[in-house]
């Protein structure tokens, strides 16, 4: 791997370890307060909201400009975001504020693996990139449920500037501004980011031309018969699971009892697994190879259900290991295939921020749905079975799809997966 590799991974590492501790602050901050349970459910469509509604220009802005320009000004946005969560304003507005930060440093972060790395090494940079922001949440999802806990909260009340009152004063807010250092330790990071040989794509400056360039984009990756595989199965794939971050919150305080800091954990196993499973698929899977790993989705969703069947914690532990680690085998490789044929018919950022759209786009779908569904008295369990059902029968849908295209479309993916196989192809955009 190149040296610039290992900076963007720094970058990344810190700048997705704040977002997740962040979140466990905001669900705490919004439970301390009283706020409805639907508020906390709605944090996870919040954050996603300006991923859609910002995608047709965040990836020509992320093609516009180098890449580690635009990651050090979304670390920007996401210290604003911060700050407006607590000094006044409500945390649902200032998390999307967060999410903001988040759709613009996306397609940066994404984009500048295939500007840097030849195809035969992307599902290896994936994983890595993969198992270390699932190692992020990982710790960033503990470490948010530690600074809101009792202990170390009480320390961290204790600080104070002089002849200054910050306004700081319950567990949840301090831990909002002590992740505010994190981001800014990832902001370093990016200034260090190399710009790469890639050049710079025009950016239109018209709305109406941005959006025409987006929806082109959109459907072209949709109409690729390789591409149209990859984006479905990472899209339901990361819908399901931004959801399910706060469904295993809720789950394991209706299951288990627990409270935010104990049920924070149950995320981070789920984490593990993820890791492990992503570091696994770089080793042994090829890009060429990538759809072979869909059926794996088929028994993802089914594994989903059987959660509510689970009231120990010692039966709950393997088991969301096992569900993490099915989930970071079936998405590294696709999420890889996705990149490469994005990056050869539009460019990275464009491509990364079509992607985004239809993912967060999902996630905004299903956090909408669960939310409103909490609003009107669905528990927990109920949510669980209707995400793995959904799953289950989707996944088993793309596989039909796939075989289905293998049949009618042979040549075309034939030659699909030669490009996918050989680093010095000429692109086909």
């Amino acid at each position: 791997m190149k040296r610039g590799f290992y900076t963007i991974m720094s970058a990344q590492f810190f700048s997705s370890l704040a977002d997740n501790a962040l979140f466990v602050a905001a669900v705490e901050l919004l439970r301390s307060s009283g706020s409805p349970e639907w508020q906390r459910a709605a944090l996870v469509p919040m954050f996603a909201l300006f991923y859609v509604v910002l995608a047709p220009f965040v990836g020509a802005f992320a093609d516009a400009v180098p890449k580690g320009k635009v990651m050090f000004y979304a670390n920007g946005i996401k210290v604003a975001g911060c700050l407006m969560m607590l000094f006044g304003a409500h945390p649902l507005a200032a998390y999307a504020i967060v999410g903001l930060g988040a759709a613009a440093y996306s397609p940066a972060k994404y984009g500048i693996l295939t500007e840097l790395l030849p195809p035969s090494q992307l599902v290896k940079a994936n994983g890595w990139i993969e198992g270390l922001t699932i190692v992020s949440i990982i710790l960033g999802v503990l470490l948010g449920g530690q600074l809101v806990g009792d202990r170390v909260s009480h320390v961290l009340l204790q600080f104070d500037l002089p002849l200054i009152d910050t306004g700081v004063d319950t567990p949840s807010e301090a831990a909002i501004a002590s992740l505010i250092g994190l981001y800014v330790l990832a902001a370093l990071f990016n200034l260090r980011i190399p710009r790469t040989s890639a050049p710079l794509q025009p950016f239109a400056h018209s709305i109406i031309g941005l959006v025409r360039d987006f929806s082109a984009c959109n459907s072209k990756l949709w109409q690729d018969k390789l591409g149209q595989i990859s984006l479905a199965t990472t899209t339901l794939f990361w819908g399901v699971s931004g959801n399910l971050r706060y469904i295993v919150l809720a789950w394991a305080a209706a299951a288990l009892g627990y409270g935010t800091t104990q049920a924070s954990s149950l995320v981070g196993v789920v984490a593990i697994g993820t890791a492990v499973g992503a570091i696994v698929a770089s080793l042994y899977c090829r890009l060429d190879r990538a759809t072979s790993v869909i059926p794996l989705g088929i028994v993802m969703g089914l594994l989903v259900i059987f959660m509510n069947l689970i009231h120990n914690v010692w039966v709950a532990a393997p088991f969301l290991i096992l569900l993490g680690g099915i989930g970071g085998y079936l998405v590294v490789p696709m999420n890889a295939l996705l990149q490469h044929r994005g990056h050869n018919l539009m460019g990275a950022g464009r491509s990364i921020a079509v992607q985004n759209f239809n993912e967060q786009a999902c996630i905004l779908g299903l956090g909408a749905f669960y939310t409103a569904m909490t609003r009107f008295g669905l528990s927990a369990f109920g949510a669980i079975t209707i995400f793995g059902v959904v799953v289950a029968g989707t996944m088993w849908w793309i596989r039909r799809w796939h075989q289905r295209n293998l049949v009618e479309h042979r040549e075309e993916v034939e030659h699909l997966l030669d490009l996918a196989r050989t680093d010095h192809l000429p692109q086909d955009r």
